[in-house]
């Protein structure tokens, strides 16, 4: 079998990782990045500022374990434990809200050293060539052929693989080619808030807040968040519309906005480094994608926020790029060891069914990536207004409970996404099937309990008791 070879467009955490296990499974990688290589301390703040900080938990570690325990075991020391939110009220009081009630939790990581730990990874392999300031000029699937500019020379190369991979980011240029050459259903969507990166120094060599939580300042329509870094710092991130910031003109407005709304936050930043922050760090946009298929022949797939980017609130490129990587290696290993092989390199994957297990790839992982998109913008909704509400407390308790009485049947929607491996389009299905069964015992402990209270008063004063036959008629109706 003649060796195969592979175009990885993009040099992010998605493409770093997919590097990494095609190498595992024998293919020769060519990995190209437009930026300068972050590993460089001239270029390590190229990353900064550009996202909020990251959070990874299960499905993150899974593709990582798959690839090397090692090296999620290196991601781990890189991690700080987040075992649940911090909600910080505007007078400065805080409630601790646990994410799982069997104490699991997710991870702050910065996406500056992951990206780091994942390009030394790539490199690690012999197979892997890196090439950085590389911009995709064109694709020509057909012929698997990408041709790129070198930003520092202008010169343009010819690079051809069997495969081509887009990893490019949600502004894709491998997805807008791919467009070309199928019938893709796409939609793109800016909502109506944006994103400003703020930093929060150690006070006395020492975290100013809890370090083992995700502090939020939820505000109804907006909201400020705080997640730990391995140097003691905090990077807060302020998420609110558009027409917000646009109000907000003079550093004098930005120290009054915070002072009204994030007090003890303004107080442990200080004015001048907020204010000094605000007006030099970038505003940027949340989009979210969706498109189908994620696939060409048998000659291109998009991964990551290429295929489906999200708004950063379940996670981002952690949950749902790393489990991309890790599914569609599962499915072209599963299809590789159907056709009897017992080998693990996925090279030895015929032209057929190479098309076989991209097709599968891309069928069954659509509905999932449209679910999580959904469900990022739903979690953002609770993250600045929900987590404050009774309905969204009330609930949570009664889940909890449930959960630890009945751990497989009852089963919290954050514990599904976070610490489970359970499809995200399932997930849905079985919140909403969980969301009917509760309401419907509700209403009947409710309507229970109301009769129950009649006919104690009923016999109390004397009146005739009702049939059975008639009491089983109340229940009798469906809601």
């Amino acid at each position: 079998m003649a060796e195969r070879s592979v175009v990885i467009v993009g040099g992010g955490l998605v493409g770093s990782l997919a590097a990494c296990y095609f190498a595992k499974r024998g293919w020769k990688v060519d990995l190209y990045e437009k930026r300068q290589d972050v590993r460089q301390p001239e270029h390590s703040c190229l990353v900064e500022h550009r996202s909020i900080n990251l959070a990874i938990s299960e499905r993150g570690f899974s593709a990582l374990r798959r690839l090397d325990p090692l090296l999620e075991a290196r991601v781990r020391e890189l991690a700080i434990p987040m075992h649940g939110r911090m909600i910080h009220a505007l007078d400065g009081k805080q409630t601790s809200q646990a994410y799982d009630v069997f104490g699991k939790h997710i991870n702050s990581v910065g996406r500056n050293a992951l990206i780091k730990v994942l390009l030394d990874a790539a490199d690690s392999y012999s197979w892997v060539t890196l090439h950085f300031r590389h911009e995709l000029v064109d694709v020509d699937f057909d012929a698997r052929r990408a041709t790129l500019r070198n930003a520092e020379t202008g010169h343009q190369l010819d690079s051809s693989a069997d495969l081509i991979v887009g990893a490019d980011g949600a502004y894709s240029r491998v997805r807008q080619r791919m467009m070309t050459k199928v019938m893709m259903n796409y939609s793109q969507t800016y909502i109506e808030h944006g994103y400003c990166e703020f930093s929060m120094a150690p006070i006395n060599d020492a975290f100013a807040m809890d370090p083992n939580h995700l502090h939020i300042w939820p505000r109804g329509s907006f909201m400020l968040i705080a997640l730990p870094n391995p140097d003691k710092s905090f990077t807060c991130t302020l998420f609110m519309p558009w027409r917000q910031f646009d109000q907000i003109k003079t550093g004098d407005e930005a120290v009054g906005f915070f002072r009204a709304n994030f007090p003890d936050a303004l107080d442990l930043m200080g004015e001048k480094s907020m204010c000094a922050e605000y007006a030099r760090n970038p505003k940027g946009s949340l989009v979210y994608v969706k498109c189908t298929p994620h696939t060409y022949k048998n000659c291109a797939v998009i991964l990551g926020d290429a295929a489906h980017a999200m708004v950063p609130f379940y996670g981002d490129v952690i949950y749902c790029g790393f489990e991309d990587v890790e599914k569609l290696d599962e499915i072209m290993l599963a299809t590789l060891q159907a056709s009897g092989s017992e080998s693990t390199e996925t090279t030895q994957l015929t032209d057929e069914q190479l098309l076989g297990a991209l097709d599968e790839y891309s069928a069954t992982r659509a509905a999932d990536t449209d679910a999580i998109v959904d469900l990022a913008l739903d979690n953002y909704v609770e993250m600045r207004s929900s987590v404050i509400s009774y309905s969204y407390l009330l609930r949570k308790q009664l889940e909890g409970i449930l959960h630890r009485l009945f751990p497989t049947f009852v089963i919290p929607l954050y514990t599904m996404v976070s610490f489970t491996s359970i499809p995200y389009a399932a997930v849905i299905r079985q919140w909403n099937r969980q969301t009917l069964w509760l309401h419907r015992s509700i209403y009947a402990a409710t309507a229970t309990a109301v009769l129950g209270a009649g006919l104690i008063s009923a016999q109390l004063l004397g009146l005739r008791m009702p049939a059975l036959n008639q009491v089983a008629r109340v229940f009798s109706h469906n809601y």
